[in-house]
């Protein structure tokens, strides 16, 4: 849980990346950031497959685009998400003394007491800190100044269900790490890749990828649960009922033969798994597929609920389900067919 209460926005990624840094270097010597910012951690194989497993660090959050003499402020959303989720969040701002302060998100109409005839847009968002332009210009809050949703994860009424921020993607980033300990003895050699910016545009995967040359790649991260609803019990990706395999999404055909694979090893293993067809979004996945003249590649999940909001809930029995899956991927990598 520690890992989704780190701070760091699409572009400002440094905090989390210092931090996954610190735990992986316990096990790996081979370690670099490029120059976009993404960090790489190479676990040599001594024979085999090569392959490259990519998670993004980055989480979304809004940027300070003005800010009125009584110190209300107007953003900009970074990465994709809906106005109605930021309402009455608490955001922290940092300062140049390394410091942050508090602000809401509110409306105009929600501050002066008033009810909300329509849905808020973004630009009808602001933010309150109780300071005002001249004190917020002192301690170095201005236009282009991250904003971060301030939450705290924890437990839910049971303890396989976990709430917090940033649960995209920092769930796939845990699950990263914890491979980076599991693999250490395998022949395997594996590219670990914790990139950035993916929320504004996929931008790291597509930087990482030119210095790396897989056989065949997958990408870690998170879908939206279909599962609450009045068909909740037709729900295709339901928390609980294992990780999520990418058949389709927006942009990505998942590579059919990593996919095979991936779904003989869960029914050997007896692991659950659930497949995935969506019509909206894409992941790190379909920058790395187009790269260095086609790369085969797909997507594993997990399920999350309130997927792009500033809380989401995560089934850690999801997580350690797509561990085991991918550690026994790993351990043995198929040879990818067309």
């Amino acid at each position: 849980m520690q890992l989704m209460d780190v701070l760091a926005t699409s572009g400002n990624e440094a905090a989390v990346r210092s931090y996954i840094l610190h735990q992986a270097r316990k096990f790996c010597k081979d370690i670099k950031v490029d120059k976009f910012g993404n960090l790489i951690i190479h676990k040599k194989g001594k024979k085999g497959t090569t392959v490259m497993l990519v998670a993004h660090m980055d989480e979304i959050g809004l940027i300070i685009k003005s800010v009125s003499n009584l110190g209300i402020m107007r953003v900009a959303p970074i990465g994709g998400i809906d106005p109605i989720a930021c309402i009455n969040n608490k955001v922290l701002i940092p300062t140049k003394n390394k410091e942050r302060i508090r602000g809401i998100v509110t409306t105009v109409a929600m501050s002066d007491g008033e009810e909300m005839e329509e849905i808020p847009l973004m630009s009808d968002l602001i933010i309150d800190t109780g300071l005002n332009k001249k004190e917020l210009k002192k301690l170095g809050v201005e236009i282009g100044t991250f904003l971060e949703f301030e939450q705290q994860s924890c437990y839910l009424g049971s303890k396989k269900y976990i709430m917090g921020k940033a649960a995209d993607d920092r769930v796939g980033c845990h699950i990263l790490l914890e491979l980076i300990k599991k693999c250490q003895k395998y022949d395997t050699d594996i590219y670990f890749v914790f990139t950035v910016q993916e929320e504004v545009g996929l931008y790291g995967a597509k930087t990482s990828v030119y210095n790396i040359n897989p056989e065949w790649a997958l990408a870690i991260d998170v879908t939206s649960a279909n599962d609450i609803g009045e068909d909740w019990h037709e729900g295709t990706q339901c928390l609980g009922k294992g990780p999520t395999l990418t058949i389709m999404d927006a942009e990505l055909i998942g590579n059919p033969c990593l996919n095979n694979n991936i779904r003989n090893l869960a029914k050997k293993k007896n692991v659950p798994l659930q497949l995935e067809v969506t019509e909206a979004g894409t992941t790190d996945a379909l920058d790395i597929s187009l790269s260095k003249g086609g790369i085969p590649t797909t997507v594993l999940g997990v399920p999350i609920r309130n997927l792009h909001s500033g809380i989401s809930i995560v089934h850690t029995d999801d997580v350690n389900n797509a561990i085991k899956i991918l550690s026994e991927l790993l351990k043995s990598p198929p040879k990818i067919c067309l």
